[in-house]
């Protein structure tokens, strides 16, 4: 599943085609993603003007000047592909700008989603409701996370992969985070002290926006939406490197199985 840096970039690619631009044609293919397309949502957006592309946690927002906001997620297999060069099979919604540019939400597996809500009911929209700061925005700091982890048992890597507690961080960028702030996967939240959720906080934002300025990482489906793959796969410290030289001691990096999920570290390295 694309995760922050990866949607980030998404877009990122789409802002430079969309904003400012007025939608003159929205095609829905289908009736259902993961869930139901809205039914409105072509009439909604037919003749607006996309005014901006914002993201929060792993969702893309158009707002468009008529105050609504498409909420776009990408799910295991989607990708957004900018003006391609012919149609693919899966392709489920087309739509077209003034000056011709033409965006294809394509999803083979259709576990995306694709809804529109109110710009003044987005905060308090189930999606985002129980969210926690953006890891990338002010509110996220050592303090704040301090009070989030407070009296936590839960290892600090399944601790920060919980939306509530900061929104957007998935598998990859966990481990790359708590690999560089030398902190073990295993250690329960609540008992990091200060200096080392200062080194955390740091570390995550360090790593977000390595991988953004990379175009993100492409495993398995993710590509830009000009087609060309991320490459941020190629500075991967630890995730996907099992029994791997470590790159800062050259001792072999571990894996282990948390919450369902493959967790790489380096046992040396991470105390």
């Amino acid at each position: 599943m694309p995760e922050l840096p990866e949607v980030e970039t998404v877009c990122r690619g789409m802002a430079r085609v969309l904003e400012g631009r007025r939608v003159t044609r929205v095609e829905v293919r289908r009736p259902d993603l993961r869930r139901p397309i809205p039914a409105d949502l072509a009439a909604r957006l037919t003749g607006a003007v996309v005014t901006r592309i914002t993201r929060r946690a792993k969702y893309a927002l158009l707002h468009t000047d008529r105050g609504d906001v498409v909420i776009l997620h990408l799910g295991m297999s989607g990708r957004v592909r900018v003006d391609p060069e012919a149609p693919e099979k899966h392709d489920h919604v087309l739509w077209e700008t003034e000056d011709g540019h033409r965006l294809v939400l394509n999803d083979a597996r259709r576990f995306g989603s694709i809804d529109i809500e109110r710009e003044e009911r987005l905060a308090s929209h189930p999606l985002f409701a129980h969210l926690g700061p953006e890891p990338l925005g002010n509110a996220f700091n050592a303090e704040g996370l301090a009070a989030r982890l407070a009296g936590r048992i839960t290892p600090i890597k399944l601790a920060l992969l919980d939306q509530r507690v900061v929104a957007g961080l998935g598998n990859i960028y966990v481990c790359e985070a708590l690999f560089g702030a030398g902190i073990d996967p295993c250690a329960p939240a609540g008992t990091l002290t200060p200096d080392r959720l200062e080194a955390l906080v740091a570390e995550i934002r360090a790593v977000l926006l390595r991988a953004i300025e990379a175009g993100g990482s492409s495993l398995r489906d993710y590509v830009q939406v000009d087609g060309e793959l991320g490459y941020f796969q190629h500075s991967w410290q630890v995730y996907g490197r099992e029994a791997e030289d470590c790159r800062r001691c050259a001792r072999p990096v571990s894996r282990i199985v948390q919450g369902g999920r493959s967790t790489f570290y380096c046992a040396h390295c991470q105390r």
